[in-house]
């Protein structure tokens, strides 16, 4: 069984509905919509055919999709996808994707790779990250941290092959119930933004996380945190809890999993 969850906020109409269009391409027995933004505007998102809708507090992207996985995990559901509205693809993806699962018992979570809306390749599998790596990330200019950086986007790595990373971008996420169920779901402590590398390296401490180019989707992706002040203040406040969870300069786990992927 599968199914699915959306949480929305402020994503406009037509990029829901097509995001709602791709899933149901394939057999899905539920699709959530978790709707944490302005009451007023709920009857846009509401009425969408083949969903359930269900009105919700804003505590962000992991408490939002923690309300749709309590209700999967209630029902059974062996697979759940949590997915961003401004995600698209075209065919059956999910059919690979879930044929994976069901051939290899090891693998908890999967992802496909991603593209930009131009066409070009979003590295959505990563190290795990190091606190002054983010700094320099987001603050100094690209030619400085290049290195550093290509290192942590796993471009040394060919993408052409299944890779497993430790941490994979919460754009999309295939998750096994049964993985979930053995490390939980997300940490509803992080708002926004880390609560992907989080979930991530928890199921990967026990089982496979996989990235499989052998399908592709298109991410809109927005970028919010380099546009707005305020998100990024949510953002470096919420990387401060993950690396306050985990461990800033002393983190073993990190170091082994990164090691691994040289």
């Amino acid at each position: 069984m599968l199914t699915a969850s959306l949480v929305i906020h402020d994503s406009p109409l037509e990029q829901v509905l097509e995001a709602i269009e791709c899933i149901r391409r394939s057999t899905v027995e539920k699709i959530w919509i978790v709707y944490n933004g302005d009451i007023s505007k709920s009857s846009l998102y509401s009425d969408i055919p083949g969903t359930e809708f269900i009105p919700a507090d804003n505590r962000g992207f992991g408490a939002g999709h923690n309300i749709a996985l309590r209700k999967a995990l209630e029902m059974g559901s062996r697979y759940h996808l949590v997915m961003n509205a401004d995600i698209s693809w075209t065919g059956d993806i999910l059919l690979t994707l879930i044929n994976h699962l069901d051939e290899d018992s090891s693998i908890g979570l999967i992802a496909p790779e991603i593209r930009n809306s131009d066409g070009s390749l979003q590295y959505s599998c990563r190290k795990l990250p190091r606190p002054l790596h983010l700094l320099a990330r987001r603050f100094l200019p690209r030619f400085i941290i290049k290195k550093q950086d290509d290192n942590y986007l796993l471009k040394h790595i060919d993408h052409t092959k299944p890779i497993n990373a430790p941490y994979l971008l919460g754009c999309f996420m295939l998750f096994r119930c049964e993985a979930l169920k053995q490390v939980g779901m997300f940490d509803e402590r992080f708002f926004l933004y880390p609560e992907d590398i989080d979930l991530t390296r928890r199921i990967h401490s026990k089982w496979k996380t996989i990235y499989l180019p052998e399908v592709s989707i298109v991410h809109s992706h927005n970028r919010q945190s380099y546009k707005s002040i305020k998100i990024l203040i949510v953002h470096l406040i919420n990387m401060m809890r993950y690396f306050n969870k985990w461990g800033w300069l002393y983190d073993p786990e990190r170091k082994k999993y990164n090691s691994r992927l040289k």
